[in-house]
């Protein structure tokens, strides 16, 4: 015995049914031809069936119509009219073109390259804005951490996740039992959100602070993702003090959670920023040279040291670069 249909697989049939019908299906076809609807058990569940998803698909604004035998007007029959429910030749603007290709190379270090690639080529298939259409610059950003696979098929199969994890104010790693809902990416990096059962607390976690490979833990099928209300942002954030010259950092400025103040010891302006992860910042600021120095939080200024006292350590002798107050 063949396994039903549920009603999504249904409807799709019955419209892809009546979308090739060259004149109507009449009730009686559509029960013996189209699949889901032998599974009615009596003249009775089949009527209401069809009534459902009848009302269902011009509910989305499916243009179903319905036909009369000229000569039997009790032969009903229905058809899905086309020429309604097409859709209209997609074009795009060179300018829009140039976005969609800059968004598509945005992806090439990730697994979604092919993708991307797919999709790209499509366009210009079918696009006579794109067909000798180059980006005359490209985008790099961070791909995702190593984790993102496991975590990614973890979350397809509802399976609950170890890792070790390492904290971002003391740096300590310990293992995390964590049931895992989503993951995206905000502030240059990527990120969980599930339920950590070792903290029996709704948690986030960087994936670049992740140690190690993730194991699954337990059978698949038992995780439990919440709506997307479950995810509101509860990343830590840390409020970093810079001194900037004027005229300089202007990606820091634009970023300012209040305007510019002037420093009382020097020229500089003072700027404060929030940022989620302070080797993150760190790595920024770190490559602005002169331009900025850190005030505080300590952590941070001490994480612009390492990566200064590393490029002189590659480049001895050599002034004029970041400093950390």
């Amino acid at each position: 015995m063949s396994a039903r249909l549920d009603a999504a697989e249904r409807l799709l049939a019955l419209v892809i049914a009546l979308s090739h019908t060259t004149h109507r299906m009449t009730k009686g076809q559509i029960r013996a031809g189209v699949a889901g609807y032998a599974d009615a058990r009596s003249d009775e569940s089949f009527e209401r069936m069809f009534e459902r998803d009848k009302d269902t698909l011009r509910s989305l604004g499916v243009p179903l119509v319905t036909l009369t035998d000229p000569t039997h007007e009790d032969d009903v029959g229905y058809r899905i009219d086309t020429t309604a429910y097409a859709l209209p030749a997609v074009d795009f603007t060179p300018a829009e073109v140039g976005v969609l290709s800059l968004a598509a190379r945005v992806w090439q270090d990730s697994r979604l390259s092919a993708q991307a690639q797919r999709g790209l080529t499509k366009l210009r298939a079918t696009s006579a804005s794109a067909q000798a259409l180059e980006p005359a610059l490209a985008l790099r950003v961070r791909g995702p951490d190593a984790a993102f696979d496991e975590l990614l098929e973890a979350i397809m199969a509802r399976q609950a996740v170890q890792f070790d994890y390492r904290a971002a104010n003391t740096g300590t790693v310990a293992r995390r039992t964590v049931e895992p809902w989503r993951l995206f990416a905000k502030d240059r990096g990527w990120y969980l959100v599930g339920f950590d059962r070792d903290r029996d607390a709704q948690r986030r976690f960087r994936l670049s602070r992740i140690a190690g490979r993730v194991h699954r833990e337990g059978p698949a099928g038992v995780v439990v993702i919440p709506g997307p209300e479950a995810g509101g942002d509860q990343t830590p954030r840390t409020r970093v003090r810079v001194a900037v010259l004027p005229e300089r950092a202007a990606a820091l400025r634009v970023r300012a959670t209040a305007p510019a103040q002037p420093d009382p010891e020097g020229s500089r302006e003072v700027l404060e920023v929030d940022a989620a992860d302070p080797e993150l910042i760190a790595e920024e600021l770190a490559g602005y040279g002169e331009a900025v120095v850190v005030l505080d939080p300590p952590q941070v200024r001490e994480a612009v040291l390492r990566r200064l006292r590393a490029i002189a350590h590659v480049h001895p002798g050599q002034d004029g670069g970041p400093r950390a107050g």
